[in-house]
């Protein structure tokens, strides 16, 4: 993450313009005449993108008026089927919701001939009202309850993926790709590797690129600690809706950057069984009015906050470890947390306050995998900083050392004991509201009850 330099910072007023969504819109036709479809994105509880592909003459028209899709996309399990459980479905009649423009997403697909994207966020049609269950509203409710304290979080997301050959190994399996200059399969761990990211140049560059035409604020992209793996950091910003928007945009341009190149980009929490995961780490830090890093002036708001995100993890890690593979990254020895610990400059804990100048003081988040919500991720973060704030809570001493050899709160590592602990959390619900909280829980109880009954492969080899 980058130096927390206040003039560098994207602030919401800088990242719209002054003329409106419908200014924008009109803007982006004149400039690109050649456009002639665009792709309208709604990501889901499950963070996959939903939406509709409308011809660009229609722009002018739903930047005013909007377009409608069902209140059912949020709905959607995994596989893209209505849980009935949630009550969006047929019991409503799987009526519609408005969709409006999120301001300045309108950018070019570079990918696709011709064609270009934005997002958009679900109200309510006749009140205008925010649709309870849009993870973008639910982050923007904890925003609000940092604006009404004069507070402003500034937040950077780091991603790590695999890349994978489109070819299955032998067994069926997936496998590391073949090196484009060497010719050879990957099959090292090269940490930080220099020659890997030679190898992968073109792919890299591209991926770059592309990030730069669609205003992704890609910092740079490291060798990981397995074959084929890499991380890419986004640079910080006090537009946090904004920062998530570029999350859930970098990895379409990920994935598709890696097709045109004859790769599978994989965010999958954990692709390999005898490799470390993808993890997802949020860099958090706080604002006053006059723009100000608080943590870099008052320690006492920074153990205070991250006193909150410890006493608030077990209830969380729903969100944070949303699905079944989530639970095959929580492992030992496998670089990442198992206990709601913390440290200064310790990779081993699951609340980081890395070294750095003290301008740039924050909490680095390193429980979630890269398969998470990052509007919900964020979102569980904050209402948790915030409670331990308001609280003055303080956090046990800071672990030193490996934290796996120190004995600490354990946070659930079985995806049931997960949402057994979300079932029970009164204060996710008194956050995000029982409404959302139930269909969240919904979703993620169908998904889990569906994948326990299917038979494995591996039931096969040893079972038959």
């Amino acid at each position: 993450m980058n130096e927390l330099v206040k003039q560098t910072i994207t602030t919401p007023q800088e990242a719209r313009s002054v003329h409106g969504t419908a200014g924008m819109v009109k803007q982006f036709i004149s400039a690109n005449p050649l456009v002639t479809t665009v792709d309208l994105m709604l990501f889901d509880i499950n963070g996959v993108i939903r939406g509709k592909r409308v011809n660009a003459s229609q722009l002018d028209k739903i930047s005013e008026q909007g377009i409608c899709l069902p209140a059912s996309v949020f709905a959607l399990d995994i596989c893209g089927e209505t849980v009935e459980e949630t009550g969006l479905g047929f019991e409503q009649g799987d009526g519609d919701r408005l969709c409006m423009l999120v301001d300045h997403s309108l950018q070019l697909t570079p990918w696709l001939e011709n064609s270009a994207q934005a997002i958009v966020t679900m109200y309510e049609p006749d009140s205008q009202q925010p649709f309870f269950a849009d993870p973008r509203h639910v982050l923007q409710g904890q925003l609000d309850k940092f604006a009404q304290r004069d507070l402003t979080p500034c937040v950077a997301i780091e991603l790590e993926f695999y890349l994978q050959d489109l070819k299955p190994d032998a067994d069926g399996q997936p496998q590391p790709p073949i090196m484009p200059l060497s010719g050879e399969r990957m099959t090292q761990t090269q940490v930080y590797s220099l020659d890997e990211l030679d190898e992968f140049k073109a792919f890299l560059d591209e991926v770059i690129a592309t990030c730069e035409t669609q205003n992704i604020p890609a910092d740079n992209i490291t060798a990981e600690y397995a074959p084929g793996q890499f991380e890419v950091n986004l640079r910080h910003c006090s537009d946090v809706l904004l920062a998530c928007d570029q999350a859930m945009l970098l990895k379409r341009v990920v994935r598709a950057v890696a097709k045109k190149h004859g790769f599978y980009a994989n965010f999958m929490a954990k692709p390999y069984t005898e490799h470390a995961g993808n993890g997802c780490h949020v860099h958090v830090s706080l604002l006053d009015s006059n723009g100000e890093n608080i943590f870099a002036g008052d320690q006492n708001t920074l153990l205070h906050a991250i006193a909150g995100i410890l006493n608030h993890m077990d209830e969380s890690m729903a969100v944070l470890a949303p699905n079944a593979n989530s639970y095959r990254r929580l492992q030992p020895n496998m670089f990442v947390p198992l206990q709601a610990t913390w440290g200064w400059d310790n990779r081993t804990v699951a609340v980081r306050v890395p070294a750095s100048e003290n301008s740039n003081r924050r909490i680095e988040h390193r429980v979630a995998g890269a398969d998470v919500n990052p509007y919900l991720t964020t979102a569980v973060i904050l209402a948790s900083i915030l409670d331990g704030i308001e609280k003055k809570q303080l956090p046990p001493a800071p672990i030193e050392g490996d934290a796996s050899l120190v004995e600490g709160p354990s946070i659930p590592t079985s995806w049931q004991a997960a949402l057994e602990l979300f079932d029970q959390s009164h204060f996710f619900k008194a956050q995000f509201s029982e409404q959302f909280c139930k269909i969240y829980l919904a979703n993620k109880q169908h998904e889990q009850e569906h994948f326990s009954a299917q038979v494995s492969p591996l039931e096969y080899q040893w079972y038959k």
